[in-house]
């Protein structure tokens, strides 16, 4: 087996439900998902999950200390596989503050870019809470798609508000 196609994860439970990680053997985050491996496996394509709680320690130290209201951004080197477009559109949601949402054409102004492309590759978004694709929300301040449900993606921004 090629070892860039073996990553490491690990699951565990947050106040938004389980919550899993990926990271290549670099140890940079591929993927994220709330749920379990299966969710997780979902965001990924190609490669093969090892169990790796020591390898995901540092995001899993990260996202525990975010829902515990210790910190509100990451530090944790993040690696996604995608596009250079969708990598742009990627960047711009980690600038997006803790507790603050914006809309798809407030993004798609920032890059130079059309709404419905930055909505397609916010969606496409394998690393969910740390790239906070939560924060995005229709111009009309409705609560539009997020892959892990409207509840979820409620609990997240309500979770920022408090």
């Amino acid at each position: 087996m090629n070892d860039s196609t073996k990553h490491y994860f690990s699951t565990f439970k947050t106040p938004a439900g389980k919550f899993s990680v990926a990271v290549n053997a670099e140890g940079s985050i591929v993927a994220t998902a709330f749920g379990d491996k299966k969710a997780l496996q979902g965001r990924i394509k190609g490669v093969t999950l090892s169990p790796g709680p020591s390898k995901t320690a540092a995001a899993r130290k990260q996202v525990e200390a975010w829902f515990k209201g210790r910190r509100q951004d990451f530090s944790v080197s993040l690696s996604p596989a995608g596009s250079p477009f969708q990598k742009k559109v990627w960047a711009a949601l980690v600038r997006i503050p803790f507790g603050r949402t914006t809309s798809y054409g407030d993004i798609a102004r920032e890059i130079g870019s059309a709404p419905r492309a930055v909505g397609r590759a916010n969606a496409t978004n394998p690393i969910c809470l740390i790239v906070p694709c939560h924060r995005v929300i229709g111009a009309d301040g409705t609560l539009t798609g997020f892959a892990f449900g409207e509840d979820v993606k409620r609990k997240l921004l309500a979770f920022e508000a408090a």
